[in-house]
């Protein structure tokens, strides 16, 4: 317990200090955000704001998970490693997603066949790695499983390695591309994250509590290294505070796709770690909302441009939209509201969705099905 207190002040107080140089440092080499000219208009003042302050984060949590092993005297475990290295790997690539736009001065960055590469070859290595015989514990249990997963493994759902794998991929560009979308106002997907990332650290550490390992009994999870993923969540979940100070509206710094493609990465690594695969779809509600108001948009327009019939049920003309603008946020920006209350109004969302989430968690253990 004491190096989840330990790393989650720690990547706090590295982050909120870091960020600070990093705003200087960044805006003395020129590293400016470049605004899509297809956005709305209010982001135009936008426009050279710092970006790439996900480096911070990755290296204040980095930093504040050994530097809290270190103190407590205690060896990183698997899980934990493989779960930075998904953070660090998907910050990564959106690192050259960012780095192109600021060094070519457009909104475009790295293309989405080579962002797809990317999230697909940090994927496939996290997923033979989790599922390694050589890496399980004493007890056979490998960082992550092939089945799927809900509050704990479905055992009825066990998959095969490959099929298992290609689940694995979808979690996780999933997810890192879904806080990417959400990244679209100052301190969303930062504020948004601290309260996820925080359910993540209690999830782990009830899971702690009632590991099989230590406890026993049908209502028991079967989770290896439980306290020290918790660990990685705390530091997460402080580094996104320290960097809240900054982020938040008028943001002095931006995240960047360094930034929110690694917190997407790590929220899928939990939740695949944690053998809470469904549950990440009510603790992260507000990224499936976001990114499902873009699937819909897409889908529609180009129904609505190449079918007749579509056009004829539902009464709209060729390349018909139903948001104004996607992502979801960016919609209700187009009809007046301002920036500061969608985010706080976003923010509640979460916050009802983790609370759903975690009711749903305790609810299960308590009734013991």
């Amino acid at each position: 317990m004491r190096a989840i207190l330990f790393g989650g002040g720690l990547a706090l107080l590295i982050s909120l200090l870091g960020t600070r140089v990093a705003i200087t440092w960044f805006t003395r080499i020129g590293a400016g955000q470049p605004i899509r000219d297809d956005g709305p208009t209010s982001h135009h003042t936008k426009r050279g704001t710092p970006t790439m302050g996900g480096l911070v984060v990755i290296f204040s949590v980095v930093i504040a998970y050994f530097a809290a092993k270190i103190i407590t005297q205690s060896a990183p475990s698997a899980s934990a490693l493989l779960l930075l290295f998904l953070f660090v790997g998907l910050g990564l690539v959106g690192f050259m997603d960012d780095y192109l736009k600021v060094s070519q001065q457009n909104s475009i960055g790295l293309r989405g066949r080579a962002k797809v590469v990317g999230q697909t070859v940090v994927s496939l290595v996290f997923g033979v790695l989790a599922l390694w015989h050589e890496l399980a514990d004493y007890r056979g249990n490998t960082p992550a499983s092939a089945h799927v997963s809900f509050l704990r493994d479905i055992q009825w759902l066990a998959l095969p390695m490959v099929v298992a794998m290609v689940l694995f991929w979808v979690i996780i560009t999933g997810t890192s591309n879904a806080v990417n979308l959400a990244d679209g106002l100052d301190g969303l997907a930062t504020g948004a994250s601290v309260m996820v990332f925080g359910a993540y650290t209690l999830v782990n550490i009830w899971q702690n509590n009632q590991n099989c390992a230590t406890v026993g009994g049908a209502n028991c999870y079967e989770v290896r290294d439980p306290l020290d993923l918790a660990v990685v969540s705390a530091a997460i979940m402080g580094a996104c505070f320290g960097f809240l100070w900054w982020n938040a509206s008028p943001a002095a710094i931006i995240m960047g796709d360094t930034g929110s493609l690694g917190l997407g990465g790590a929220l899928a690594g939990l939740a695949i770690l944690t053998r809470t695969e469904l549950l990440l779809l009510i603790i992260g509600g507000l990224f499936v909302v976001i990114t499902l108001s873009v699937m819909i948009q897409v889908s529609f327009f180009k129904a609505s441009r190449r079918f007749a019939l579509v056009r004829k049920v539902f009464r709209v003309g060729p390349q018909h939209r139903v948001f104004r603008m996607t992502p979801l946020q960016h919609h209700f920006e187009m009809l007046g509201w301002e920036q500061v209350t969608i985010v706080i109004r976003f923010w509640i969302i979460t916050g009802l969705c983790v609370a759903a989430g975690l009711g749903v968690f305790y609810a299960q253990w308590v009734i013991g099905t």
